[in-house]
């Protein structure tokens, strides 16, 4: 084969393997638009599908500030006064200023005595300080820098929020400050006070607690029931709160003295600061009964942040640390709740190690031990049964709510553990404010 063939050969191998090429590469781009308008055609498929919602967490800042938050119950703490209960700056846990600060719009001050001698001298002793508790929350509101003011019906709760300015309810708990006149329930009301617990820890001779006192002097507590519920005295007592327009308040009450109330009054009841017994079994806590029983009038339960209330009594470790500590303090190894009997500790440093002690076994508590026992009443008797109460300035305070100013730490927790914004409402205030106008509205007409 001469040269010119070769070339000739040559030439036919590049142009066939041209046209190879040149078909090959349209069959690609065959292959590539058949593609593409596949991918094209399933573009357009997806486009035209309806696009799934993406859930989202609601904003928490805005839900709490659009709330009435109402804080259901605190102690009143006078300036100056010594107190193991305040907040790390010596301050109230709700001044006016952490109150601001977490949004907190409306909280209950409870004017309140602890249990002492039942005569006259002893009479005179709670009412001395009752009238200086009282003295202190009116000169609280009346202080301009504190933008605060003392409201007396829901209406004024109102306006108080609507107006950027703090509300006080005014609270009484223990009848002892009335020694045995019923009368002097007036002389509270026309000062204010709306809210009206009859007992705190003893039994007074109103009402029987759910916290019989221990008796040093003879190194035994009270009788667990005294009355059997309420007395006579207490009977007229609820009868005449009914007729004022105040509400009353069923927190530490015994059992039968909390039941007896329900059937004697005309208007719903609150518990102001009580969890779910079931969970916590602690005397002053409440019983499934009681929870329906008040739910069923129409009441409201406020779960209190304090964790000597919260904590899992089921917890068997637990349990034989808070014996055995109890034990080495000397104090009794039963106990209605793991702080119980601290004060009976005549040695200082005892009983600072002994608190110390069972404060470590406890743990700092949490917001979610507290919506527990939130979960606990929605689940029994509704969410419109369901309020807070934190029981601020006598040893409440959890993790991420040791004051008013974390308020809205809750709502946020609330939220996570999936209620709405309407149920938040309900049991920040709603509920609350309910029973407030609830027990207005059955106030007695002013006689003629």
């Amino acid at each position: 084969m001469g040269q010119k063939d070769e070339i000739g050969k040559l030439s036919w191998r590049h142009v066939t393997g041209g046209v190879c090429v040149v078909l090959l590469g349209l069959v690609m781009a065959a292959c590539s638009q058949e593609a593409a308008d596949q991918s094209e055609s399933q573009t357009e498929a997806v486009t035209d599908a309806p696009v799934a919602s993406v859930p989202h967490m609601p904003d928490a800042s805005l839900i709490h500030k659009n709330a009435l938050v109402i804080d259901a119950h605190a102690d009143i703490e006078i300036p100056g006064n010594y107190s193991r209960y305040v907040g790390d700056d010596g301050l109230s846990q709700v001044a006016p200023d952490k109150m601001q600060a977490g949004g907190v719009d409306a909280v209950v001050m409870a004017i309140a005595v602890g249990p002492g001698p039942r005569d006259e001298a002893g009479y005179a002793q709670a009412r001395l300080r009752a009238d200086e508790e009282l003295a202190a929350a009116l000169a609280l509101a009346a202080d301009p820098a504190n933008n605060t003011v003392i409201a007396t019906d829901a209406d004024a709760v109102l306006a108080a929020q609507a107006a950027g300015r703090s509300a006080l309810i005014l609270g009484f708990q223990n009848a002892r400050i009335l020694g045995r006149e019923v009368s002097a329930l007036d002389e509270f009301y026309a000062a204010g006070v709306r809210v009206f617990a009859l007992t705190h820890m003893g039994h007074n001779d109103f009402a029987d607690s759910s916290r019989p006192v221990f008796i040093g002097e003879t190194g035994s507590y009270e009788v667990n029931e005294e009355h059997g519920g309420l007395s006579d005295l207490g009977r007229a007592a609820i009868t005449r709160i009914n007729e004022l327009g105040g509400v009353i308040d069923v927190s530490q009450l015994s059992k039968a003295a909390t039941l007896e109330v329900l059937s004697l009054s005309t208007a719903p009841v609150i518990a102001s600061h009580s969890n779910v017994q079931a969970l916590s079994n602690v005397r002053r806590n409440l019983s499934d009964e009681e929870i329906r029983a008040i739910a069923a009038a129409g009441g409201t339960i406020h779960i209190s942040a304090f964790r000597g209330y919260l904590f899992d009594s089921n917890d068997a470790k637990l349990d034989a640390d808070i014996r055995t500590a109890r034990r080495v303090a000397g104090i009794a190894e039963d106990y209605d709740y793991p702080f119980e009997l601290y004060w009976e500790i005549d040695d200082s440093q005892i009983q600072e190690t002994y608190l110390t002690t069972v404060s470590d076994l406890l743990g700092p508590g949490s917001i979610a031990d507290m919506i527990a026992h939130i979960d606990y009443v929605v689940n029994l008797v509704g969410i419109e049964h369901v309020g807070i109460g934190n029981d601020f300035n006598h040893g409440s305070g959890i993790a991420g709510y040791n004051d008013a100013s974390e308020a809205q730490n809750v709502t946020e927790a609330l939220l996570q553990a999936g209620y709405s914004e309407d149920d938040i409402y309900q049991l920040w205030g709603q509920n609350f404010l309910r029973v407030m106008r609830a027990a207005q509205d059955g106030k007695a007409p002013p006689a003629e």
